[in-house]
């Protein structure tokens, strides 16, 4: 789907420069980023680990791992939504590492992580399946695959021609993406989200949740 990656590539170049207004996007609201920052907290390990943030977006997620001491590395398709990450990393003296490229097939050699992260990417992805096989197996043994996602419950026209062909377009229920997690890893657990106004900026309708799974 050569055409359809390109036409998602720039769809997200395009929305880097207004991405960060979504509340849950850009952390600015101190309650947001501090929700976030518990949740992150309760997922990661405890010690400084080496952190690999698929569909990075604009870093920040990768803000608050960096400011807890981890190692990131991120990654995203759109070259716009990249340079947004160096800077705000850089603006708070955190150190990072990102790198332009498909969230789906990482940039970053025969290099293994302790975690792998990716919150609202999977229902872009022509071949998810395959990505999660990806994902965990950049992992070193023991280490945690975090999906933040859900299935939106807003209705309309697909964000790009031709998406509404992709398997999860719409997003994806927790059922499905634990079936499809759970023969790849050795435990998994579902954290619910919806019920969390902080972390969005508001209450929402639809479902919304985390799986932490461990290789």
């Amino acid at each position: 789907m050569p055409e359809l990656t390109s036409a998602i590539t720039r769809y997200w170049d395009a929305a880097a420069p207004s991405f960060d207004e979504e509340p849950d996007h850009g952390l600015r609201a101190e309650r947001t980023r501090a929700a976030w920052g518990r949740h992150l907290g309760a997922w990661m390990p405890a010690a400084p680990a080496d952190l690999l943030d698929v569909g990075c977006g604009t870093g920040s997620l990768s803000v608050l791992l960096a400011a807890a001491g981890h190692r990131v590395t991120g990654v995203d398709l759109a070259p716009r939504m990249i340079d947004q990450s160096r800077a705000k990393l850089s603006a708070a003296g955190l150190a990072g590492r990102f790198l332009v490229g498909d969230a789906a097939a990482p940039p970053t050699g025969q290099e293994r992580f302790d975690v792998v992260l990716c919150r609202h990417v999977v229902w872009t992805l022509p071949d998810p399946r395959a990505a999660l096989r990806e994902w965990a197996g950049r992992l070193r043994p023991g280490g945690l695959l975090v999906l933040v996602e859900g299935r939106w419950g807003e209705a309309g026209s697909p964000y790009v021609a031709g998406a509404d062909s992709l398997p999860w377009s719409g997003g994806v229920s927790a059922d499905d993406l634990a079936a499809a997690v759970r023969p790849l890893v050795a435990d998994l657990r579902i954290e619910p989200l919806s019920g969390d106004a902080d972390l969005w900026g508001g209450p929402v309708n639809d479902e919304r949740y985390a799986i932490v799974a461990r290789i």
